[in-house]
């Protein structure tokens, strides 16, 4: 290969690098080549560039907020914050600068509805911390950018793709990706993770073994903390 690799790739590229010579996967790249990863960074540079016109847009928007704005008005724009923050985890280049400006935003956003709508009201107050906690957590998460690839609307990452992809990461990225996952889902991705090491054989790495044990760990985590959706609803 004659292309480098990105220092802060998106996600097109992160996943072409998963993928590649990786026997893990149902149609792995054995030998990677420049014209696919060309393609990855081509999409990820479209991708950087429709989001910085929509970032000043929303910057914009800020901006021109009134003073007593009708209350949907500042909602759908800390919704689109949030949303922004996420797309900006899964792209390329370094992207802290533009999700410090939206935490900026986001904060000035949320101060304005807790002082519209919370004040002398303590419940009103209560909920606006519980979700400044769970903010906080999935920004968190974020900064694991297998998260954002999981959580786009349109992810690279394809279903049948999926239990291999957490086999091929990191321990900390799965142990972010896992609280994505309730027990049923989870259930699932173990069935099919453990379908993949065993279907890879000989070939498959140690690591990918570690990792599906720290999978049916999770799931053994969750099964032992509460029941599932289908066991809730059950009856005797």
């Amino acid at each position: 290969m004659q292309i480098p690799f990105s220092e802060y790739p998106g996600r097109h590229e992160r996943h072409y690098r998963r993928k590649a010579g990786n026997p893990l996967f149902p149609d792995p790249m054995i030998v990677p080549n420049d014209a696919a990863l060309l393609e990855a960074q081509r999409l990820d540079h479209e991708e950087l560039v429709a989001f910085m016109t929509d970032l000043r847009e929303l910057v914009q928007r800020a901006v021109d907020l009134r003073p007593n704005e009708e209350s949907q008005v500042v909602l759908d724009l800390k919704a689109d914050l949030d949303r922004a923050y996420e797309k900006a985890s899964g792209l390329a280049e370094d992207q802290s600068g533009n999700k410090d400006a939206i935490r900026s935003l986001t904060a000035v956003i949320m101060a304005s509805v807790r002082g519209a709508a919370a004040a002398g009201d303590g419940a009103a107050e209560h909920q606006l911390v519980e979700e400044d906690d769970a903010r906080r957590i999935h920004y968190q998460l974020l900064e694991h950018p297998l998260v954002a690839d999981l959580l786009a609307p349109d992810s690279v990452i394809r279903p049948d793709e999926l239990a291999a992809t957490l086999l091929s990461v990191s321990a900390p990225e799965l142990g972010a990706a896992l609280d994505l996952f309730d027990r049923d889902q989870l259930e699932l991705l173990c069935r099919d993770a453990r379908s993949v090491v065993v279907k890879a054989g000989e070939v498959a790495a140690a690591e990918a073994a570690d990792r599906l044990t720290q999978m049916e760990k999770h799931l053994a985590e969750l099964a032992g903390s509460a029941p599932s959706p289908r066991d809730a609803g059950a009856t005797g």
